[in-house]
């Protein structure tokens, strides 16, 4: 959409819920809000998919079987969709959600149940991405902060309800339906979302000479962050196996990554190379800490689940005020990406509070709305600003890459904080240390993030 050449016409900015643009726009975040609602369900009918199927392992397996399988189809659908176009990837993607939200269901064994939440990583992995590139694709440049504030205020609904729908539907008919249930929703995604795939088509482009070389890195980067974790996981049990598995997995992670990200990314090289690396950032500050507040609210301070689930409620909901008032008004993204960063540290510190127990636990509450606000604004810029750093045949590529740290920064630092509980004990009064320590380290990633916002200029 251009501005109209009648000089007595005003220029109308484009709206994502105009006429023009309504169906793809409610399509994306129907996707994405399906996708939202899985992630935040599963972990309330965890316990009984744990009873049922005999796995008290279940919980750590499945997560990282999600998590190490979307990373790597991040980038193959980045790659498929800079060669071929967004229209493939996402409906693979979907395809491949589908079906593996249809195997948990059906799911007789943990085996099974594992192998239903690869394929369900797969298939959200590639989803994303090709929605990210579709919007580069379908909506014109000053539409696209809008868009992914949309997309943010597309998890708030599942972050508020689908913990309670979940467990209402798995008490009334069975966990199972909580993944069957899902399935046929898709369809009128898939139909609104039509329009837009076909503008997909494109010149095909020549093949990047390396992609299969990043494929290859894209596995070793998958299987080094699975062995991380999971040597991580058993440092407190099996110090020698675990600390060898820690470092097998951080070899392969250095072997695989940076093919995955733009040159220069790892010494934060300016332009875009430092607004990918601090998407990285920002995921491992928030989770880093969000892991653990339920934890520590519940045996430090006595919460009960539905009261600990409150706070994370409350950082959704800043989180999606942060993203709508960063659509509001132009600013430097810089100044933005600081804003975002010091509202996530003071966040972050703020909740240290609530491992004192002379203390209220209820301190999480405020302190988790400014950390999800700054999440917000945050998140959406950078978003904003790699699409506009990125040549179009480059899209598909680097929002694959921001995924890749948007993935290995929360799950990294989640996995550091769970080994540093373990190591420091599960006792209250220990909890309270570990809870304290990894604010801590989450804090000084996020002042990481205040300190190098300003290198995202060229």
């Amino acid at each position: 959409m251009t501005a109209p050449k009648t000089p007595d016409t005003p220029y109308a900015p484009p709206r994502i819920f105009g006429p023009e643009y309504r169906t793809a726009t409610v399509g994306i975040l129907l996707c994405v809000t399906l996708v939202a609602f899985e992630g935040m369900s599963v972990g309330v009918v965890m316990p009984a998919i744990s009873r049922e199927l005999d796995a008290l392992d279940l919980y750590g397996m499945s997560f990282s079987a999600f998590l190490i399988a979307g990373l790597f189809a991040n980038v193959v659908a980045g790659l498929w969709s800079d060669r071929k176009g967004h229209a493939l990837p996402f409906v693979a993607g979907v395809g491949l959600f589908v079906v593996g939200m249809a195997l948990a269901g059906a799911a007789g064994n943990k085996e099974l149940f594992v192998l239903a939440r690869v394929v369900q990583g797969l298939g959200g992995g590639s989803t994303i991405v090709a929605i990210y590139v579709m919007i580069a694709r379908v909506y014109p440049p000053e539409a696209r902060g809008k868009v992914f504030a949309g997309l943010s205020a597309a998890w708030v609904v599942p972050a508020m309800v689908g913990p309670a729908v979940a467990g209402l539907v798995a008490d009334s008919v069975g966990w199972r339906w909580v993944f069957y249930g899902i399935c046929p929703l898709v369809v009128p995604a898939l139909v609104m979302l039509l329009p837009a795939l076909r503008q997909s088509s494109h010149e095909a482009a020549e093949p990047e000479p390396g992609a299969a070389l990043r494929i290859l890195s894209a596995a070793a980067t998958a299987a080094g962050a699975g062995l991380l974790l999971f040597g991580i996981d058993k440092l407190h049990a099996a110090p020698l196996a675990g600390a060898l598995e820690t470092v097998g997995g951080l070899v392969l992670l250095v072997i695989g990554l940076p093919r995955l990200l733009p040159r220069g990314a790892l010494r934060l090289a300016r332009g875009l190379p430092t607004t990918i690396m601090m998407r990285g950032m920002y995921s491992a500050a928030f989770f880093g800490v969000n892991s653990f507040i339920p934890l520590v609210l519940i045996q430090v301070q006595h919460f009960g689940t539905t009261q600990a689930g409150i706070a994370l409620t409350t950082g959704a909901l800043g989180w999606s005020t942060g993203s709508y008032l960063q659509s509001r008004r132009a600013h430097a993204p810089e100044k933005l990406l600081r804003l975002g960063a010091t509202a996530v540290l003071f966040g972050v510190l703020l909740t240290m509070l609530t491992a004192l127990p002379s203390f209220s636990g209820w301190i999480a509450v405020p302190a988790w709305i400014v950390a999800g606000l700054g999440m917000g604004i945050a998140v959406t810029t950078v978003s904003v600003t790699m699409m506009k750093q990125s040549p179009e045949a480059e899209q598909g590529k680097n929002s694959a890459a921001l995924q890749v740290m948007d993935t290995l920064g929360s799950a990294l630092a989640i996995g550091v904080g769970g080994a540093l509980i373990n190591l420091i004990g599960h006792a209250p009064d220990r909890i309270s240390v570990g809870f304290v320590v990894i604010a801590l380290l989450m804090g000084a990633v996020a002042l990481t993030a205040v300190v190098v916002a300003s290198r995202i200029r060229s």
